[in-house]
């Protein structure tokens, strides 16, 4: 009898570890969230961020509607797409969702900047 009645008391003296284990496999959950969700995804912001910062005219851009276009001009947060001949439309930069740089046009501005350099060099001297 003596025993049914310190049955509560036995069990109420357990309950602080039992206690924090709910607390650790809720920080657990948490930690699996963060890694495997979050943390990804500021990573892809990131990369669209500077996908977006880096179009220039030339470039072959696929909008989030499907459009597919070669970049005709940038102003600040607007890009004049050129579809066909004399089709030319306009977007803001974050509805482009696929940027596909023009080689020829990355080789022009890397011999553009070499010639830039060497005429502020003879300005110089």
């Amino acid at each position: 009898m003596n025993l049914l009645l310190n049955l509560p008391l036995m069990q109420a003296a357990g309950g602080a570890a039992a206690m924090s284990t709910p607390i650790v496999t809720f920080a657990l959950v948490i930690a699996i969230f963060y890694f495997l969700i979050i943390r990804p995804q500021n990573k892809k912001q990131k990369e669209t961020k500077a996908m977006i910062e880096s179009v220039e005219k030339g470039d072959k851009v696929t909008t989030i509607g499907g459009i597919r276009g070669t970049v005709d001009s940038v102003k600040d947060d607007i890009v004049s797409v050129r579809v066909y001949n004399d089709v030319k439309i306009d977007f803001k930069k974050s509805a482009l969702s696929e940027v596909v740089k023009d080689k020829k046009n990355q080789k022009v501005a890397e011999i553009s900047e070499e010639t830039d350099k060497k005429s502020k060099k003879k300005d110089k001297e």
